[in-house]
């Protein structure tokens, strides 16, 4: 079997699993490769014939078979900050939960113990914001959503960390 079409099965069976967002290390590790520059190289030249898709900077998913497109940037999320609780948050969880009239199109607003960053993906921006809150305080604040396998914050966890990042509070319906 050729090096891609090896390439392209691991990935298919992972998109049967749940998964579908491979890092480059993840995917070394499944092929049975050292992820050194020789492969990123072989990772790239996947992408440009249309087999691969980079997402962000080091994470890729099938052409052939893509996760499906509504949890998709939420598998990137957890790979992006994988060990650290994250959770849906500001304006994209007051929008979901109606508190917020405006809907965030192509953005999702997330708080993290990780460190900050913003990712523009095919599928969207992933605005990663890092909370100082403790976790004890947390954990009886965010719930699990089964359909997209992340936490949520409560409503009033939302607007507490859109007022703990200063952020415009003039969207809330009184």
């Amino acid at each position: 079997m050729a090096k891609s079409d090896h390439l392209l099965s691991i990935l298919a069976a992972t998109t049967r699993v749940g998964g579908g967002v491979q890092s480059a290390a993840e995917i070394a590790m499944m092929m049975g490769v050292p992820c050194n520059h020789r492969f990123l190289k072989f990772l790239g030249d996947n992408v440009k014939a249309g087999r691969l898709r980079r997402l962000v900077k080091g994470y890729y998913e099938s052409r052939l078979t893509p996760p499906e497109a509504d949890v998709a940037i939420y598998l990137l999320i957890r790979k992006l900050r994988r060990g650290f609780l994250n959770y849906v948050s500001l304006e994209s969880q007051l929008s979901y939960s109606g508190e917020i009239s405006q809907i965030v199109m192509d953005r999702v607003t997330v708080m993290t113990k990780g460190r900050s960053g913003c990712f523009e993906t095919p599928y969207g921006v992933i605005e990663l914001t890092h909370t100082k809150q403790p976790l004890e305080r947390l954990i009886s604040n965010v719930y699990f959503d089964s359909e997209i396998s992340m936490y949520r914050a409560t409503n009033d966890q939302a607007i507490a960390d859109l007022k703990s990042v200063r952020r415009n509070l003039h969207m809330l319906e009184v």
